[in-house]
């Protein structure tokens, strides 16, 4: 299954199939409230919402990150709780460039999830080919209960990170804006910096101008010049909290370049440790 959908191929699938389950993932880091207000503003229609704050992070110990990634269990006991199977057809959006879209893509086949899809373009794209829009929060859906299922994504920690420093097994990709990476302009983490031997990808170079998604081969090729004789399953990616970075693993994915890792507690866990090697520039 292609990771992508557009809108139009969202609109027909919604009159085709009662089964398919859409999440609403719009988030804004400087505004928590903001996703959940611009739900009950209008949503797809039969959208979940999900809270980056509350159902997509764990609990925060001041030195795991700002989004900590929840157990697996639990997130899974979630979703069944919600009527989420492995095997449901799912596709999230968020509100334009699908970074937190991403994030929940990643998670869902994390947590074992099978077919999952990115709405190109978010809402934005279905406001565009003015798609149906409603306020009213979906029927419940009844609990399922979880098929036992292997995760198709792989994750590392700190300490993996740590290691590779000294003997390098694997490149780490850093998401984060090019100023942000050199250890210029910190507004968000405490520390400014990268850490030692990163190479850096913004996220945003996989988008086009109106936030859709650049075409395969122009992912490809992008990649393909940063990775030089890396394979992908031999990238680590990271970001500052572990959201925009699954946006570089999405994007991977729909170049065909697949089987990367994520650093889940990123940039914001590595500099909680004062004793972590930092690099800038």
């Amino acid at each position: 299954m292609e990771p992508l959908i557009s809108a139009l191929a969202l609109q027909d699938l919604l009159s085709d199939d009662d089964s398919l389950i859409l999440l609403d993932a719009r988030h804004d880091l400087g505004n928590h409230q903001l996703g959940r207000e611009q739900y009950l503003e209008g949503h797809i229609p039969g959208a979940i919402f999900l809270d980056h704050e509350i159902d997509l992070c764990g609990p925060k110990t001041g030195n795991n990150g700002r989004h900590p990634l929840p157990e697996r269990e639990a997130f899974i006991q979630l979703l069944g709780s919600l009527g989420i199977g492995a095997k449901a057809n799912i596709v999230v959006y968020d509100a334009r460039d699908s970074m937190f879209a991403a994030h929940v893509w990643w998670m869902l086949r994390w947590a074992g999830c099978t077919r999952v899809r990115v709405l190109n373009g978010g809402w934005s794209a279905w406001g565009q080919i003015s798609g149906d829009i409603e306020r009213e929060k979906p029927a419940a859906r009844a609990p399922v209960v979880w098929e036992p299922g292997n995760a198709s994504m792989s994750k590392v920690d700190a300490s993996a990170v740590l290691a590779n420093i000294g003997r390098p097994v694997f490149t780490v990709i850093d998401a984060r804006t090019e100023s942000r990476f050199r250890g210029e302009n910190e507004t968000i983490d405490p520390v400014a910096g990268h850490i030692p031997g990163a190479l850096n990808w913004p996220f945003s170079r996989n988008l086009d101008s109106d936030g859709f998604f650049l075409p395969a081969n122009a992912l490809k090729s992008g990649f393909a010049q940063l990775l030089g004789n890396n394979k992908p399953e031999n990238i680590v990616h990271q970001c500052g909290s572990g959201i925009s970075a699954c946006h570089n693993l999405l994007a991977m994915e729909v170049a065909g370049l697949p089987g990367s890792a994520l650093y889940p507690g990123s940039w914001s866990e590595w500099c909680s440790d004062s004793s972590r090697p930092v690099a800038v520039g």
